[in-house]
């Protein structure tokens, strides 16, 4: 069968992909407007928002109904960031539940900020699978416990998807680690007490991309304000490194790519970008996208 979710189907193809933040409220009708989004795909921002799993519900039925994309996929791929911390393995398997909760609306993945301990992020990872899926699974120390994530929220899923409950449940796996799963999971490795663990985290099996998270980076290497480039040294240097880990795991790295620079991030290896619409159009250019957007 055909991909639900169009990044990794861009990703596996071996092409970059672009994504842009929702704009407006979280409703129906404005799912139905971002039905044709040029980005590759939405993220949905609950780290700092209030988290509103039933606007987030409304939003998906939004995309769903407003008809197939021009890519040829039934929606635009979603993925939320939520607004608890990867602070350790306790502090994730408290706040499991959002987990269950916006994957249970039909997302298509989800970033985890502040992902600060290889524990958090192993929990993070057992609580989007279900206990069906065993790749990966193992008694030993780096290997991923039975997933977490319970029965009764396929359904909701499965109808954003187009999908039957039980074909939902096959395919909403953790991809790459499941090579036929569609949920994408990344980290964003943002802080001193992440950047310490940063190669630890980005190996944790079912972690498809990270990112380094410059505005809380600067912040916790002493910077306010330094979201943008150029950069303080020390800050390059915790850039280079959570990028260094992301290759060696093979976990792709997502960075801020704009119109004059896209090519040249391409060239670096950066996989997934922060994009506005004409650096994404740059990009596609260059890398000789075929899929429409």
């Amino acid at each position: 069968m055909p991909r639900i979710n169009r990044a990794i189907e861009l990703l596996e193809a071996g092409q970059p992909i672009y994504y842009t933040g929702v704009r407006g409220g979280l409703t129906y009708e404005n799912g139905m407007a971002h039905r044709d989004t040029w980005a590759d795909y939405l993220m949905v921002e609950f780290e700092h928002g209030a988290l509103n799993p039933v606007g987030l519900g409304e939003f998906m039925r939004g995309l769903a109904s407003a008809g197939t994309t021009r890519s040829g996929h039934r929606t635009p791929t979603v993925i939320c960031t939520l607004p608890t911390d990867g602070t350790d393995e306790n502090v994730m398997r408290a706040n499991a539940w959002m987990v269950k909760q916006v994957l249970a609306r039909g997302v298509h993945g989800i970033l985890l900020c502040h992902a600060e301990t290889p524990g958090a992020v192993r929990v993070f990872v057992e609580s989007s699978r279900y206990p069906v899926h065993a790749i990966g699974v193992s008694d030993g120390p780096d290997g991923l416990s039975q997933g977490r994530r319970g029965a009764g929220g396929q359904s909701t899923a499965a109808e954003i998807w187009g999908v039957t409950p039980q074909e939902y449940v096959r395919r909403a796996d953790v991809w790459p680690l499941n090579p036929e799963g569609e949920i994408m999971l990344g980290l964003k490795i943002e802080n001193r007490r992440a950047l310490a663990n940063a190669e630890a985290s980005a190996a944790v099996p079912g972690i498809s991309f990270a990112e380094w998270g410059p505005g809380d980076m600067g912040m916790s290497l002493g910077h306010p304000d330094a979201h943008d480039p150029p950069y303080p040294q020390e800050m390059s240097a915790a850039r280079a490194r959570v990028k260094g880990a992301c290759d060696a795991a093979g976990v792709f790295f997502l960075n801020g790519v704009r119109p004059h620079d896209v090519a040249e991030r391409i060239d670096e290896g950066v996989m997934i970008g922060s994009a506005t619409e004409e650096a994404a159009s740059i990009g596609r250019e260059y890398s000789g996208r075929k899929m429409p957007w």
